[in-house]
């Protein structure tokens, strides 16, 4: 046996002796996630030790942002296509990403008023508020405002692309699409409304709901589809709320870096929740 032994571990590594250890030629671990970039990637602006904490709570919230779009705009051309059930794997997917989301601000509120006050005037007018992810999330979710678009207009393909994006239908479009496809009787102003405008509520469309829900063995996609929505906007709205709840926490009512009025801009963002109907029809269940 050589200087192997208990079950083909070299002695002098404590390794298995099948493991590779030679990445001259052969893609590493490091490689394929292309670490060196991304570890090199947090430039602290001060010397404060929790400005880390801050850029490393962002840039992750971000990869995850990342990830919703990729599986929401792959839900929406599912749903348009009409076949509902491999969206839901999507959909599932995306609600568990957001309460990793929500759980990255219980990190941050480890970060003190007196700690962030030391690093935040190198933010200068940076802000979360300029998340263009976000942004697209929201317009996949359904709510549309063009206004928001006027801080990326200094990245004209940025800028090019989430108007492309604010002009598509949401998630919630293709699914009303899907409940007409269905026979399910939705008014023409809101299958052939303006995909640019954020969604206004509908009593057809509460109706067409209501039908699904009262009828779950008939349309057990839809009813799936339904839930699956529910899901993701009572998550989104979790963390819009952690989100105003920590700034609150860090620097009370103070205006935004980037502007806005901060706490009070947050609090009226809560006031809009996603898909209305989805919620409203529970009441006349």
């Amino acid at each position: 046996m050589g200087n192997l032994e208990n079950g083909g571990q070299n002695k002098s590594t404590g390794l298995e002796k099948e493991i590779q250890t030679d990445f001259q030629k052969d893609m590493s671990y490091s490689d394929y996630l292309h670490l060196d970039v991304i570890l090199s990637s947090q430039h602290r602006l001060s010397n404060h030790h929790d400005e880390m904490l801050f850029i490393i709570i962002h840039q992750t919230s971000e990869l995850w942002m990342k990830l919703i779009l990729h599986e929401l705009n792959a839900a929406i051309q599912s749903i348009s296509r009409n076949e509902l059930e491999p969206s839901f794997k999507m959909l599932s997917r995306v609600a568990r990403i957001q309460q990793q989301l929500i759980q990255s601000w219980n990190v941050l509120t480890t970060l003190t008023p007196a700690d962030y006050m030391q690093f935040r005037h190198k933010l200068g007018s940076s802000s979360g508020f300029q998340s263009y992810q976000n942004r697209l999330i929201e317009f996949a979710l359904g709510q549309k405002n063009a206004h928001t678009l006027a801080v990326y207009k200094h990245q004209v393909d940025r800028y090019d692309s989430m108007m492309k994006s604010l002009h598509e239908p949401s998630i919630y479009d293709v699914s009303l699409l899907a409940l007409s496809a269905h026979g399910l009787p939705i008014d023409e102003k809101v299958l052939n409304r303006d995909w640019s405008q954020s969604y206004v509520p509908n009593l057809s469309v509460e109706e067409a709901w209501l039908t699904v829900y009262r009828n779950t063995n008939k349309y057990w996609d839809l009813y799936e589809l339904a839930e699956k929505l529910v899901d993701i906007g009572n998550q989104q709205q979790l963390w819009r709320f952690n989100h105003m709840s920590t700034v609150e926490r860090i620097i009370g009512h103070k205006k935004g870096t980037g502007g806005s009025s901060g706490v009070t801009y947050l609090k009226k963002v809560l006031d809009h929740p996603f898909f209305p109907e989805l919620l409203s029809l529970r009441t006349k269940l």
